[in-house]
């Protein structure tokens, strides 16, 4: 399987009690719907998991894997991203997309000017901020994630026009 078949739906976050059940932190946008997309996934997809959630915890939920069976176990799991695959996934309405879709998306301003890549796209409790990695530079600058920011996002072309706001790049040409 590709890792173009495969979405982050979430993370391990550690070890839950002493008899291999793990804390879970779930990306869906209904966190709950973790549970449903079985098998999940390692991000190279050579370990396959069935994750059945126990009950909610502080930032996710209690869950048990059935292949760990140990605290030890469970606290190497820690850190481990989970994916689904993309044919499990709800189809998106055409103004929102997974953040897999975005990364790697060359950005290029309304006059047609290559600004740079998407390096990740983040999330810190407010609006999406699509990191761009500047054309023919190793420096990266953050781009809101907004209809006026980013007015055009082409998957099939694989690009996204943007209207920076003042600020946003180095040089100053951007607003």
């Amino acid at each position: 399987m590709s890792d173009q078949d495969l979405i982050c739906v979430g993370a391990i976050a550690g070890a839950y009690g002493v008899r291999g059940e793990v804390r879970v932190k779930s990306y869906c946008a209904a966190p709950e719907d973790i549970e449903t997309y079985r098998p999940l996934y390692t991000e190279d997809g050579s370990r396959t998991f069935n994750l059945a959630l126990l009950h909610q915890v502080k930032n996710g939920f209690a869950a048990r894997i059935a292949e760990i069976t140990t605290k030890e176990e469970a606290d190497e799991m820690r850190g481990l991203s989970l994916f689904a695959a993309r044919d499990q996934l709800p189809s998106l309405p055409d103004d929102e997309f997974y953040h897999a879709d975005l990364i790697g998306l060359e950005i290029y301003d309304t006059g047609g000017t290559l600004l740079g890549r998407v390096k990740t796209v983040q999330n810190h409790g407010a609006d999406d901020l699509l990191e761009l990695q500047l054309a023919g530079t190793s420096a990266t600058t953050f781009l809101p994630f907004t209809k006026a920011a980013v007015p055009t996002v082409d998957l099939a072309s694989g690009r996204i026009v943007a209207d920076p706001p003042f600020g946003v790049l180095p040089d100053g040409t951007d607003g």
